[in-house]
Formats: C-alpha cells, structure tokens, sequence
C-alpha cells in the first residue's frame, strides 16, 4: 500500500524505503525462524537413530534395593563410517516417572537424543573407549552403588546408558547414542502390596490326526514330530515347565497337549507323504515332560480349557448360525477335565474361559458361558474403562446374568512379545514390566487384584523373559501372588466398568483370522457322516474317541493366521472317515439268470474293517414288481451282521411272474432307517418255462407212447398167424384133427390171441416204455441262482 501510494516514475521517499524494508523483515522473521529451526533440528533428527547403538544387555538387580551394587552391562557399536575417538559410557539417572502413560513414551523413544537424559553419574562409574573403529561392537560394565544414583522416594526412574565421544566432523564431546530403560526403585516394603495373578500358559498347535492303528492299542498317527522338538530339552514346553516349576503362577493348560504327549510314551506314528507313516521314536522325551510336569504343577492351579482350545470368537460369529457346532464346545469341556485329571493326577478348574486376546462381545460372553463356565478372561483393552478412573481397577467385575469377567491388564499382558531372542530386548521388556507393575501399585493406596494373560504361546525366550520378571517381582516389596481363582472371587471396584462392548467394537484384525463358515459346515458335515458310521459298530469307541477328538481339533485357536493348515487338517479328517466308512460296502453284482417260476438270489456284504458290524439292514428291492417279486412283494429286508474282515452273503427269495429283465437295487441302511453306502445295481433275467412249451413237450410225450404201443400190438399178431401156420405138421392125425371143427386149431384169432397172452402174460419181445407217467406233483422251487 505504501508502494502504491507513490507517483509512478518517482523515487520512493527515504520514509516508505525503510518500511517496506522493515516490512519485509517482519514478513521474513517466521520464514528464518522455521529455516533456523529445521537446521537446527536436522542434526538431532539425524542423531536420533544415534550415531552409536547401545545396547543393554543385562541390568542387575532388576529391583535394587538399599545396599545394593546395580550392575549394567552391554555393547556399543559405532554405526556411522567415520570413528569416534574420547568415547566413554556412562549412567544417567532421568526423572521420576509418575505414570504409566510417561513410562509408555519414554520406552517408545527409548534410543532418542533430543529428550533429556538426566545427569551423568560420572567419575569412576563410567567406562572410557579412546577410539570406536566402524561397525565394531565393544563390551561394557559399569557397576555403581544404588547410593550413588541419587534416587528419591519409591517410584520409577528412568536410567540411561548413553556414549558420548568425538567424531572427525563434529570433534566436540558430544552424546552419540543412548538406550534407556527403567529402575524400579521401593527400598521399603509397600502397604499395601498389589495381588499379582500371573497366568502360565502352556499350549501348543494341533499335532494328532483322526487316524490310529489297527490293533488294540490304536497308535495314534501324528501330523508331524514337531512336538518332540518342543518337548526335549531345550525346546519351547520344556523350558515353560522347567521355567514355571519355581514360580508362583496359575497353569492354564490345553489337555489336548496333554493327551498328545500321552499318547507318545505309548507308541505313535508319523505322516509322511501320501500317505505312508513311520515309527515315532520320542518315547523317552515324551516321559521326562510329562514326570517334570507333574512334579510342577503339585500343589498348583491348574486351569483346563476346552480339549483343543476352541475358538470362542468363531464360534461366536459364525459357527452358532451351523447346526451343532455348539455341541462341540460342551464335549470338548467335559472331555477337558477328564484328560487333565487322568494325565496330571490334579482336579482342574473348568470355571474359565478365554477367548483370544481377552477380546469380548456379548455374543462371545454367550458362548463362552455356553458350555459350563461362569468366568470369562476379559482384557482392558477390550474391556476399557469409561468412568475416568484414576487407577487400574481390580480385575473382577459383573457384567450381568451370573457372569463374572476377569478383566487381565494389557499393558502388563504384552510386555513380553515381539522378538525376545536379543539380550537387550528382553532385558527392556522385563525393566518396563517391573516399572508399570510398580506405578500400578503407587497410583492409590486401594489394595487391587491385578491378573496378568500373556500371549497363549510363548516362545523359549519370551519364557525366559517372563521368568525372569516374575522372580524379580516376587522378590520384590510391591506384590504378592494369588492364584485365579481368588482374583475371581475379589471384591470388584465400584467404579469399574461392567459393560461389555458391542460387537461392532471387536477387532478388525481379530476377526480376519477368524475360521470361516465352511470350515463349520464341513465339520457338520463330518459329524453327520460319524453318527450314520457308529450307529452300525461292534465297538463304536474305537472309532467315536479319535474323530470326536479330531474334530475339536478342527476348531482351535491355534489355526488363527494359519488358514491353509486348517482346512488341510479338515479335509484330511472327513477323508479318512469316508475311507472307514466305505470298508463296510455291497460286492458288485454282474447279471443274473432266473430259469424258473422262483429262485434264491444272494447279495455279499464285505467287511474289512477290524471289528464286526451288525444293527444294518439289507433291501433288496425289484424296481418291477410285476415282473419280479422280492420275497413276495417290490422289497425284502433282512438284517446283517459281519464279523471284522469277513464278507456274508444274504440270500433273497423271488419269484417270476413274467419273462424279461427285471433291475434290482441293493441297499444298506441303519436301523434307524438311514442309507448306508452306495447301492449296488444288478439285472435279472428271467427265462420261465411256458404254458406253450409245456403243451409241446407233452404232446410229443404222447406220440411216443402211441407209437411204442402200435409196435406192440402189431408184433403180437404177427407172433400169432406164425403159430397158426405152424400148428397141423405139430399135431398128428388124432381125433381133433380138420375133420373136427371144434378142435384147438380152430379157435377164432381174439381167443387164441387172450389165451396165449393168458399162458405167457410177458413176452420177451415187448418193448420197455422210455417215457414216464406224468407227475402231478407241484413243481420244485427253481435252481439255486449263483454268480
């Protein structure tokens, strides 16, 4: 404005120069300032990921009290390409933190320059490097006397291991890299102390199949001998009983674990490809865990899941809307106890359920309860406050129809995830869970029972790491143990919530691992073809136990992120009882011929399996009557039973009212009128002898008999003129001679021919008859009809 004020093509006055100057430098001020404050913070910005990296590999005691000698211990490593020369590494104790929000950001920026770092212990508490060459790594310890720290009253510092040094550009001392961590500091015993319930998990993935032998034992056949990894010395499981054995914890267990290395002591088979197994050779590891365990959990809760962990969430979601898959999770409870029981020699609590993550919905709260317990192990960041407390409640709470929710702390819950495997990351997982335990405890003077529910399947280090937090929180003078059940039974605080979320509220993340609808229905449908198959067994147990056990399997938690193991496992299932299903069939029939009014006609029943089957029944049914009948009438039934390994025949009755093929049907059904297997399909042709045929053949039967007779009577008269020639040169001249008429050689020919046949009734010369009389009898039942 001042410029347009001006004539044109006249100098400005000296007055509007030094305001437009002036303006411009007022206009400029945020423009230097931002470009002074980004060089400035480039620098930092570039130190921030630290030119050094720090690591802190140990930190003892944990939980230091009057006396003590903190020792710290660990490596640097100069990251940069140029070498720092002048490095020492020294303790910086930082401000006491007086929440559990400020511990949760001073360990998101733990290895950060630009916040404060406190003051350097310094003096002869530090060790010095003169000179750090390139992408080398050098040891350090520094002990100090916990007097030396300068520590207030209890609570949680926050102690720095940083290095500081000189590099060829910037030759100044000069912090060049950090790592902080925690110290819990409560030298004096808290009144009141917190009540800590730690949870043990020890759970594992699916590891048996739906197969087992054919003998006595039934040796079960698993998927894999992945499990004896874990089991032996060193592995997973054996670290978390050899780990939990000296702990103050409540075991929450799967049985399906159990009963898995149960099975190996006793002899067990691994899959192999396509179909071929070999021995298991594991016994002996097998034994060690289940006797360690034992001596373990002596005199310990025990908590016992559903056999196989199912997931409650996917049931919860999509398996209620298949039919029976609830029926499942009441079994697989019941089944869960007993397994624990007879494994462990310890009665175990079936109260608890746990779905994944401690994540809830009231559809998840309904079928958690569904099968028996009463308690359901919520955790705070699903279950999360909204009255603005100023503490952790305690974990009981109400959330109506007789259901308590044991809500874990989350915080606590997960302090140990991740990769554990470094040194210096599991020494900062277990300083930050001392420091929330101990800021918990110093929020208010309230006495609270606090549950912890880490991840279902620790790995060997983030064990370790537990381990270790947990001796250090029992030795230490804020908490004390208490086992589940008491935390349950805790009078809830009044300001906690009670109301569960909605399922709209539950996690995205969650619910995409979830098992599908398929996945139920193809149980469902396993679970069909199981009771059709049992229903005809000799010994249903043998087969009933490892497919009602396998298809809790199909249901685990332990399938989440692993969707195409699931429904491998699943197919395999249902393929393997398709497989002994159709070990009991009919034997194919080719065509049959019926030659006759009735015949038998036999259908073979096959039996491979090893034990026997009865309660079937075989119909055989004519799909045309009118032609042929079934023991009378369009069907017969008759019943079956068949020893293990035999086939047997049963034999039909039927009868022919018309020449022609006739299609017959075979079928098996249960008693309960279910079809059993594949029809078997087979013709009869039917050649019966007609009417006609029988009026031909006796006509001919009666030209033969008129003819013998004709023969017969014409030889006889001709046997009668020879004697009548031959008769005067025999008598002589007596007195009966020609000259007498009534003489013997006079009599007419019809009585010389009775009285000769009189004298001589058989004459050698008659022919026998080859024909015989016509049976009036009724003809037989037709011949036996066989293949």
């Amino acid at each position: 404005m001042a410029e347009a004020a001006d004539f044109q093509g006249t100098s400005p006055s000296p007055a509007h120069r030094w305001l437009r100057r002036a303006g411009a430098l007022l206009a400029g001020a945020p423009l230097l300032a931002g470009l002074f404050q980004l060089s400035a913070a480039t620098p930092a910005q570039a130190a921030s990921s630290g030119t050094v990296s720090v690591s802190l590999d140990s930190l003892s005691p944990g939980v230091p009290t009057d006396g003590d000698t903190v020792t710290v211990s660990g490596t640097v490593t100069n990251k940069g390409k140029q070498p720092v020369t002048g490095a020492h590494v020294g303790l910086r104790v930082g401000p006491q933190l007086s929440t559990r929000s400020a511990i949760d950001s001073t360990a998101l920026h733990s290895d950060g320059l630009q916040a404060s770092a406190g003051a350097e212990v310094g003096g002869k508490y530090t060790e010095k490097f003169p000179r750090l060459a390139p992408g080398v790594a050098e040891h350090f310890s520094i002990s100090v006397p916990v007097d030396k720290l300068d520590l207030g009253t209890g609570g949680v510092y926050e102690l720095g291991v940083a290095l500081s040094g000189h590099t060829a550009t910037q030759p100044w001392d000069q912090m060049l890299g950090i790592q902080r961590t925690f110290l819990p500091w409560q030298p004096d015993e808290a009144d009141p102390k917190t009540k800590t319930t730690y949870l043990w998990p020890l759970l594992s993935t699916v590891h048996v199949t739906a197969k087992t032998g054919a003998g006595e034992q039934q040796t079960p056949v698993f998927r894999n001998d992945d499990l004896a990894k874990d089991l032996a010395p060193g592995g997973r499981l054996a670290r978390m009983v050899a780990l939990g054995k000296d702990l103050d914890v409540t075991w929450v267990m799967d049985p399906d674990l159990l009963a898995s290395v149960d099975a190996m002591t006793r002899g067990y088979r691994v899959q192999g490809p396509h179909g071929t197994t070999t021995a298991g050779t594991h016994q002996a590891v097998a034994k060690q865990w289940l006797a360690d365990l034992q001596k373990a959990v002596a005199d310990k809760e025990v908590v016992a899941l559903p056999f196989a962990d199912p997931d409650l969430a996917s049931l919860a979601h999509t398996g209620t809307s298949v039919t029976g898959s609830l029926s499942h999770l009441k079994d697989a409870t019941d089944v869960g106890a007993t397994t624990v029981k007879t494994v462990l020699h310890v009665t175990p609590s079936t109260d608890f359920a746990w779905p994944v993550d401690g994540a809830v919905d009231p559809s998840i709260v309904k079928v958690a309860t569904s099968a028996g317990a009463d308690k359901v192990i919520a955790r705070s960041d699903s279950l999360r406050e909204t009255a603005g407390l100023s503490y952790t409640p305690s974990a009981a709470r109400p959330i109506g129809g007789g259901t308590t929710a044991v809500v874990a702390d989350a915080g606590l819950s997960t302090a140990f995830q991740g990769d554990l495997t470094k040194a210096g990351s599991s020494t900062l997982a277990v300083q930050e869970f001392l420091a929330q335990s101990l800021e918990l405890n110093l929020q208010t003077g309230k006495q609270r029972n606090i549950v912890v529910a880490p991840q279902r399947m620790p790995s060997a280090s983030q064990a370790q790491a537990m381990a270790q937090a947990l001796k250090e929180l029992q030795d230490g003078n804020w908490s004390q143990s208490q086992d589940l059940g008491a935390a349950a039974k805790a009078k809830p605080d009044a300001g906690a919530t009670t109301r569960v979320p909605s399922t709209s509220a539950y996690p995205s993340s969650l619910r995409r691992q979830e098992l599908p609808r398929s996945a139920f229905e193809q149980s469902g449908r396993t679970q069909d073809k199981l009771d059709t198959f049992q229903a005809i067994l000799s010994k249903e147990s043998r087969v009933v136990t490892p497919f009602g056990r396998a298809m809790n399997r199909e249901m685990s938690t332990s399938w989440r992120g692993r969707p195409t193991q699931a429904d491998s496992f699943r197919t395999g299932v249902e393929s393997w009882l398709d497989e002994l299903t159709d070990q009991v069939k009919l034997i194919n029939k080719s065509e049959t011929k019926l030659s006759g009014r009735s015949a038998t006609i036999p259908v073979t029943v096959q039996n491979n399996l090893v034990q026997g089957v009865d309660h079937l029944v075989l119909r055989v049914t004519s799909t045309m009557p009118t032609r042929l009948k079934i023991g009378g009438k369009a069907y017969s039934e008759q019943p079956v039973e068949v020893s293990g390994g035999h086939s047997q025949s049963v034999k039909f009755t039927t009868s022919a009212n018309a020449n022609g093929r006739a299609t017959v049907i075979a079928q098996l059904y249960t008693q309960d009128g279910q079809e059993y297997g594949a029809p078997v399909t087979f013709d009869v042709k039917v050649t019966e002898v007609t009417p006609t045929v029988m009026l031909v053949i006796g006509g001919g039967v009666l030209l033969l008999v008129l003819a013998g007779f004709r023969m017969y009577t014409q030889r006889k008269r001709a046997a009668a003129r020879q004697a009548e020639e031959d008769g005067p040169d025999a008598a002589g001249d007596g007195p009966d001679g020609p000259e007498n008429p009534e003489g013997p050689g006079d009599r007419p020919q019809e009585e010389s021919d009775a009285h000769s046949r009189a004298e001589d009734p058989e004459q050698p010369s008659d022919p026998t008859p080859d024909t015989a009389p016509e049976s009036t009898d009724p003809s037989g039942t037709g011949e036996r009809v066989d293949r």
